[in-house]
């Protein structure tokens, strides 16, 4: 039969050839690509996550991998329903990738107190910027401090210490019962903690949530802190600090300082606390220097306070780990 341009069945056959032409998974199958090269899991670099073996090199192994792709994202996953005995563990930069994602979903478990090689530290992270860190639903960090509790005078290492690392963002983590301050930041410049659980006993020596020094733009919201010491303490060097809809208590509030120890000259500014609750806490909102040191503590905000069943609402302390009799006074303005 003879088909012309003008038969209606010319313009379907031509529209059907086109749509296949433009889009083929219309004519066969789509076949699709899924990349998966930028993720390294820590059992496939030989954990074993059953919370008694040392996996501490495979935890290495697995970051050595992560940090040395290269392209947008590397992603090193910590998975879920396992327990994961580290020792000290270092994570350092630089990494190829532009950002690193730990995906955290399951438990990371700390030694017995005398396994432990370095009493400083237990976890540290040093180096990376554009770092992100997520707990997801269930990821945690046990400390199992209630071993190096009962000795007061004993050095106890932070948890997890955060070293010159710009642009990080932690959420979603639950740290428990560390043996010394929970979380430390250092030298860092831009940093969110969203969504942290700490959870210490109130009476645990040293415990602090944060211990924050020489650093910038360091925001903590949507948290809650139980400690035996500061929920957040705001050291020398440090500006722009943020705590907002944080739960305290118990522990011994939100301290800036203390400054000027040993006659040094620090400096902190610009910290903003707002829309924060204190519950069964020492204090509130507290100032903190040590006489003979010299330095600032200015443009400090406190507001929106709610406060339950705390000793002193507000203290400014300048004869701060001394004698009333100490005869040298603080030159730390405030």
């Amino acid at each position: 039969m003879k088909t012309n341009s003008s038969s209606p069945v010319f313009p379907l056959m031509l529209s059907v050839l086109i749509l296949c032409f433009v889009s083929p998974c219309l004519c066969k199958k789509e076949k699709v690509f899924t990349n998966h090269t930028n993720i390294y899991d820590v059992m496939q670099h030989g954990a074993r996550g059953d919370g008694k073996s040392d996996d501490t090199n495979a935890f290495l192994k697995a970051w050595s991998s992560t940090c040395g792709a290269g392209g947008i994202l590397a992603t090193l996953v910590i998975p879920k329903n396992k327990s994961f005995l580290v020792n000290n563990l270092v994570l350092t930069g630089g990494c190829k990738a532009t950002s690193i994602h730990i995906k955290l979903d399951g438990k990371i478990v700390a030694p017995a107190k005398g396994a432990l090689k370095d009493k400083s530290y237990w976890i540290r992270i040093q180096y990376i910027n554009h770092l992100t860190i997520d707990g997801g639903i269930g990821g945690s960090i046990e400390g199992y401090g209630s071993t190096w509790w009962q000795c007061k005078t004993c050095s106890r290492p932070t948890a997890l210490f955060f070293h010159s690392s710009n642009d990080l963002t932690v959420r979603n983590l639950r740290i428990t019962n560390t043996p010394g301050a929970h979380i430390a930041i250092n030298g860092c410049i831009g940093a969110t903690f969203s969504q942290i659980l700490v959870n210490s006993p109130g009476n645990s020596p040293n415990t602090d949530g944060f211990d924050i020094s020489y650093s910038k733009n360091i925001t903590v919201v949507d948290s809650t802190i139980a400690t035996g010491d500061d929920c957040i303490a705001v050291n020398g060097g440090s500006s722009y600090i943020y705590a907002t809809r944080v739960a305290c208590g118990p522990g011994h509030g939100i301290s800036i300082g203390s400054l000027g120890k040993g006659n040094s000259f620090e400096v902190v500014e610009e910290v903003h606390v707002r829309n924060c609750n204190f519950t069964g806490s020492t204090n509130g909102a507290r100032i903190k220097t040590f006489p003979g040191g010299s330095g600032y503590a200015r443009k400090i905000t406190f507001e929106q306070i709610q406060l339950k069943d705390v000793k002193n609402a507000i203290i400014i302390d300048q004869n701060y780990g001394a004698k009333m009799a100490n005869n040298k006074m603080s030159k730390v303005h405030i």
